[in-house]
């Protein structure tokens, strides 16, 4: 998520600093109780307080307030208790599709560890060659790894406050590189001694680095959603090189590296995909059929054949870079079931419907084009992007509900 969405969820969970006039208006709109007057107060200063009307579960509203007071949003701490009991009352969750979960033949158990700060909302997941499973705590400020095997985990904490990490990526020597998109940075955390560098955007339109990929030569590729921008970063030098998407706000989103070294990104603002050839830097954009189509991420097959999660629409799609040839496949929960964190691993497409209610784990054999699915246990709530193990097993971060899985296909 880049800054402007990362403060417009802080925005639409809870509080600013200020109240400007149309929060003062909107006073007569919400409920009378304890809790009103502060939520009023402080709400509003950078959003449409009307946001809070989208409502989440109790439970949610709770990790919800804890994100804000991690972001340090100034709630009194004797009033914390009432402002939450305020929302949990007057905003409650909106109905959402309810989970179709398809029988299969494929044998698959979901392992899920809580990770030991509240409200960290785990963002990315990723599963290194050691046999971890990373996350991006993007509210707490702090890096995370978990050993499944023992269930350990220990959390890094960042060198600049706030800065919203969000994607993760391993290089060739261990280190764990970091989009910090609420500080405009891309980061390298060095697991050995806990060392973090930092490298700031040379424009300062390029905020929100989002998505992150190292293709065979090392570079570091990332995009910068609400910036409108693709990077690059050499780390032998230090060079940050920025190209602005050439159709205006594309917001470029989920990256991945194909097979000749070429990154792909999704353009979650439009009905696009696009590549950007390495050495010029040229973006080549494709237009998916459906004008309403708004994947957020993507995933290879061997073929290089591009595969994506279609959150708008609540489709499965794969568009073919070298022919144009495109197909699609209707989710099984659904329109409303928003795809969103997706992989491909063990000859199948794995994606998480974040709209179902519980959300799911879908796979889908492109061979056979059949659908299984699972519930996750407990209900999820949000796998923003996935990841997969040396051993072949997709791994999710959930942010919702403070989670990190593991997706253990028998």
């Amino acid at each position: 998520m880049s800054r402007t969405p990362l403060l417009a969820l802080i925005a639409a969970t809870l509080f600013c600093t200020t109240a400007p006039a149309y929060a003062q208006q909107a006073q007569a709109d919400f409920p009378d109780g304890p809790g009103k007057q502060t939520f009023v107060n402080l709400c509003g200063g950078c959003h449409d307080i009307n946001r809070v009307r989208l409502g989440y579960t109790p439970e949610g509203w709770r990790t919800v307030m804890r994100m804000m007071l991690n972001f340090d949003v100034p709630v009194p701490k004797d009033e914390v208790d009432t402002v939450t009991q305020y929302l949990i009352k007057n905003f409650p969750e909106r109905p959402r599709p309810a989970a179709v979960v398809i029988p299969g033949p494929v044998e698959a158990a979901i392992k899920l560890w809580q990770v030991p700060t509240p409200g960290s909302r785990p963002h990315d997941p990723l599963a290194t060659r050691d046999g971890a499973i990373w996350y991006t705590g993007q509210l707490s400020g702090k890096l995370g790894r978990l050993d499944p095997k023992s269930g350990e985990i220990k959390e890094y904490p960042l060198k600049t406050p706030q800065t919203g990490p969000h994607g993760l990526v391993e290089d060739k020597d261990g280190n764990i590189w970091f989009t910090g998109n609420h500080m405009s940075l891309v980061g390298k955390l060095d697991p050995k001694t806990g060392d973090v560098s930092e490298y700031k955007m040379p424009d300062p339109k390029a905020k929100d680095p989002h998505t992150i990929a190292i293709d065979g030569n090392g570079i570091v590729w990332f995009t910068a959603q609400n910036a409108n921008m693709v990077g690059r970063i050499d780390p032998k030098s230090g060079e940050v090189k920025l190209v602005t998407s050439p159709t205006a706000n594309s917001r470029p989103y989920g990256l991945v590296i194909n097979s000749k070294g070429i990154p792909v990104f999704v353009e979650f603002g439009v009905n696009k995909i696009a590549t950007i050839d390495p050495n010029t830097l040229a973006i080549k954009e494709y237009t998916l059929p459906n004008a309403a189509s708004r994947p957020r991420r993507l995933a290879l097959t061997p073929d290089d054949a591009v595969w994506y999660a279609d959150f708008s629409r609540g489709y499965l799609g794969r568009l073919d870079l070298a022919t144009g040839e495109h197909k699609e496949w209707p989710s099984p929960s659904g329109p409303q079931s928003q795809p969103y964190g997706i992989v491909f691993t063990k000859g199948a497409l794995w994606y998480n419907e974040s709209g179902a209610k519980p959300n799911t784990i879908v796979r889908f054999d492109p061979k056979t084009e059949k659908f299984q699915s699972w519930a996750i246990p407990g209900g999820g709530d949000i796998v923003r992007n996935m990841s997969v193990t040396r051993d072949g097993n997709p791994v999710t971060a959930n942010s919702l509900v403070n989670q990190v899985g593991l997706v253990e296909v028998k």
